[in-house]
């Protein structure tokens, strides 16, 4: 399985991302998630949150998910790019791609991906009013 991670400070090219999307002829899925910054935390009104990550632990905690992935699902690959630093209201805070032969795989990997990534990932946010 094909593997890119990112974690960044610069703003999510969504358009480049898929652009640059690279499958075989054997797959019949792409899926694509982008978490996007709401305007609220809870009843508060924000204007951004504040990404943290201890980057090596983040990104070996990706990369052991991204191995959990592969032995659960014929995936081809996995791209994903999370930000850090200060993200604004209505930008994209995480970007992910899963291709697959089939959307029934492709769509599972990538609930798994986000929902365990929530779970072991040392990545926190301070919204920011």
């Amino acid at each position: 399985m094909k593997r890119q991670l990112s974690i960044t400070t610069e703003a999510i090219d969504e358009a480049a991302l898929v652009q640059g999307r690279l499958m075989s002829p054997g797959m019949g899925a792409a899926v694509y998630f982008t978490g996007v910054v709401r305007g609220s935390e809870g009843d508060a009104t924000i204007r951004a949150i504040e990404y943290e990550a201890f980057e090596r632990m983040a990104e070996h905690q990706f990369h052991r998910l991204f191995d959990q992935i592969e032995r659960k699902w014929p995936i081809e690959s996995v791209r994903l790019v999370h930000r850090v630093g200060t993200v604004p209201v209505s930008e994209p805070s995480l970007w992910v791609e899963i291709i697959a032969p089939h959307r029934g795989e492709a769509f599972a990997a990538c609930q798994f991906l986000i929902d365990e990534m929530k779970r072991v990932v040392p990545l926190w946010k301070k919204p920011l009013a």
